[in-house]
């Protein structure tokens, strides 16, 4: 029987998938718990114009990202903090730190989970930080820490 995915089901396909199971599978678990719906002439229609919709903003995110990265490489941002006599911060320069100085400074708002750090930053000094836009673009950016 081909049915026409409606959620994500481990084993069998992705939501908006058509997929051919046996006749009982479908009657006895997946229509009955609204996993999929039979996949007629309409449904499939339907399917296929999600699906190119979603390559459309799938597509217009990446170039959006490349615009963003132009924008942001090798961009410099300043990030202050208190520091103790030999020169080391009080905490540490996190990817939240990091996130907030590109907000504030570069109106440009970034998760913080898509700055890369190997690990916190806990002295002053220049450090290049790679910031993951899209799937396969990254920009690096300067971060500067100085003492406040």
């Amino acid at each position: 029987m081909k049915l026409l995915l409606e959620q994500d089901v481990k084993g069998t396909g992705k939501k908006g998938e058509i997929v051919e199971v046996s006749d009982g599978y479908a009657r006895n678990f997946l229509l009955p718990r609204k996993l999929a719906a039979p996949a007629d002439a309409q449904a499939i229609n339907a399917a296929s114009i999600q699906k190119s919709a979603a390559a459309h903003r799938k597509f217009q995110a990446g170039l959006q990202a490349r615009d963003l990265a132009k924008q942001l490489e090798g961009a410099a941002v300043t990030v202050r903090a208190k520091v103790g006599e030999n020169g080391h911060l009080f905490g540490a320069i996190t990817g939240k730190e990091i996130a907030a100085a590109l907000k504030e400074q570069k109106q440009v708002e970034i998760d913080k989970k898509k700055i890369a750090l190997t690990e916190p930053i806990r002295a002053l000094g220049e450090y290049t930080v790679r910031v993951s836009l899209f799937e396969n673009t990254f920009a690096n950016v300067k971060v500067v820490v100085e003492k406040c």
